[in-house]
């Protein structure tokens, strides 16, 4: 049975409540690896959720999950959207929480129009570089969807891509990405204006300014990825090569 347009416009509203927008969809098919709903029924839909521009800020900055020392976004990501899926007798699924990790970049490109950016961030149309996504809702129900937009990618008519040439570090060069570069940088008084404001090359990016994050939302989000990266370096480090292994 598919369920029509309306429905979709009261999921629409649901989630915007939360600060959150609807960010597209799809009707999964195998290559998708969209996880089976619990009690082992088929995911017919799929619904991204995520934040653009400050709307989800100042609503997660007023949650009890804020004050939380560890993942609090991703917290407040569950307990909404958890929430909002069980309202709809339905399933949410997330970005963290792994290894393994669910393939939401491919999800994204199947729901609405983004691509890698020069810097690997996906960008879309409208919002740029200033989105992400905090989860998806499968239904078992077939939704009726709009058509696909498939808006070209605004990079490729961008003739002087600033977003490479504004990292005070060189971290990119359109084809990779130095992240001890990038980290080591932030971690050091030079990177203040990164940390404070967010990364430069993403602010030099034209394309949906208007939707640029506050400082408060763009530091949040620096610090997280500093610590990630930070976190993963450390471990790398710590795992005992095979000499070492052979030698114990």
């Amino acid at each position: 049975m598919e369920m029509n347009a309306p429905m979709l416009a009261r999921i629409e509203d649901r989630v915007r409540g939360t600060g959150l927008v609807l960010r597209g969809g799809f009707h999964p098919e195998a290559a998708d690896l969209v996880p089976d709903l619990p009690g082992g029924k088929t995911v017919a839909t799929l619904l991204l959720v995520g934040n653009v521009g400050t709307a989800m800020w100042q609503v997660y900055s007023a949650s009890p999950e804020a004050s939380r020392p560890i993942s609090p976004l991703d917290a407040w990501s569950r307990r909404v959207l958890d929430d909002i899926a069980a309202g709809l007798g339905a399933a949410a699924f997330f970005p963290f929480g792994g290894p393994p990790y669910l393939p939401f970049i491919r999800w994204a490109k199947r729901a609405e129009p983004v691509a890698e950016s020069p810097i690997g961030m996906l960008i879309h149309p409208d919002h740029g570089l200033w989105h992400a996504y905090r989860g998806a809702i499968g239904f078992a129900e077939r939704i009726a969807l709009p058509p696909p937009d498939r808006r070209p990618r605004p990079c490729d008519t961008c003739l002087d891509r600033p977003c490479l040439s504004a990292c005070p570090v060189e971290a990119f060069d359109g084809s990779r990405y130095e992240v001890e570069r990038c980290v080591t940088h932030l971690s050091r008084a030079a990177g203040a204006d990164c940390m404070e404001e967010g990364c430069r090359a993403r602010r030099a990016c034209p394309v949906g300014r208007h939707a640029r994050y506050a400082p408060a939302q763009a530091e949040f989000h620096m610090r997280a990825f500093r610590q990630s990266a930070q976190t993963k370096a450390a471990s790398a480090d710590s795992m005992p090569t095979k000499a070492t292994k052979e030698t114990k």
